[in-house]
């Protein structure tokens, strides 16, 4: 009797594993290794059930299969809605191949070429938490804000969760010049205007400290952006990004990154969340080198 019950569990477990690998699995749609167990590369993001979250810049960002089912917000005033927060944007890893250009093709001056060649990972600005910069710092979750005072909307904000702590820009939107006293810095000074449905920001006064990649792409104060966004989509925003920089560039070159809305069903979370930028970890982690006194790693 006991005999038989043992078999009797046995094969109605078999038969319960056997139905179970029908359906798929754990993910439930037959998936493959590494499929619907949680972790997934999905638009540049990659999700682990550990806890560890991180973006990808170097994957491309692939559109949602409702991406034109709702139609783009405005604000009140009737401005197109931008706010966001996104993904991507930018690129972290080469602007050239990011930007859309063939390799070679970015047109950098003799000098700019041979400094990005002689940089080493262990000298990247970012392993001591100075800020990115743009559009480097895009890639990694963002979002606009939008001040509105009496004479309508002044101040656009641009926060980033990664770059450094509180890591944000200030563009002015109520019609003033760039100022003739300005003393340079990592996100220079921005003025926007709107082109139709079209948010252009104007930014000059860089300092020349901050990498436009991890290949260590350089640039000088001269360097003069200007960012034209468009939400193209509900779930779609487009960055139509020029450079010009006489002291490094042979001529002004125009770059274009796509970025993508963060959403809870995708990301797990629909809006920026704290990051701290602690040197000491940074160190290792960003130049991809243990911490030490050599590249090597060794004290």
């Amino acid at each position: 009797m006991r005999k038989a019950l043992v078999i009797a569990i046995t094969v109605a477990a078999l038969a319960t594993i056997l139905q179970a690998q029908g359906r798929g699995g754990r993910g439930g749609r037959g998936d493959a290794p590494g499929r619907g167990d949680g972790r997934e590369a999905q638009g540049g993001v990659l999700e682990d059930n550990g806890g560890i979250r991180y973006i990808n810049p170097g994957s491309p960002t692939i559109p949602d299969a409702d991406i034109d089912k709702f139609p783009i917000p405005r604000m009140p005033d009737g401005h197109v809605d931008l706010t966001g927060p996104w993904v991507g944007g930018g690129s972290n890893g080469d602007i050239e191949r990011d930007g859309g250009l063939k390799p070679g093709e970015l047109p950098l001056q003799p000098w700019a070429k041979d400094l990005r060649e002689k940089r080493v990972a262990k000298d990247e600005p970012y392993t001591a938490c100075l800020p990115m910069s743009v559009p480097r710092v895009n890639p990694y979750p963002w979002k606009f804000a939008y001040e509105y005072q009496s004479s309508g909307l002044t101040h656009i904000y641009v926060l980033h969760e990664t770059g450094d702590a509180g890591a944000h820009r200030v563009v002015y939107m109520d019609g003033r010049p760039h100022p003739r006293n300005w003393v340079n810095n990592w996100w220079g000074h921005s003025t926007g205007t709107w082109e139709g449905d079209t948010l252009v920001i104007d930014t000059v006064g860089y300092n020349d400290k901050f990498w436009f990649d991890s290949r260590g792409t350089p640039h000088t104060e001269q360097l003069h952006t200007v960012e034209r966004w468009t939400r193209t989509h509900w779930g779609r925003i487009e960055n139509d990004f020029t450079l010009e920089d006489p002291g490094a560039l042979t001529r002004p070159v125009k770059l274009h990154f796509t970025g993508r809305l963060l959403r809870p069903d995708r990301d797990g979370h629909a809006d920026l969340m704290e990051f701290i930028c602690l040197e000491d970890n940074e160190y290792g982690r960003a130049a991809n080198i243990q911490i030490g006194t050599g590249t090597d790693g060794k004290k």
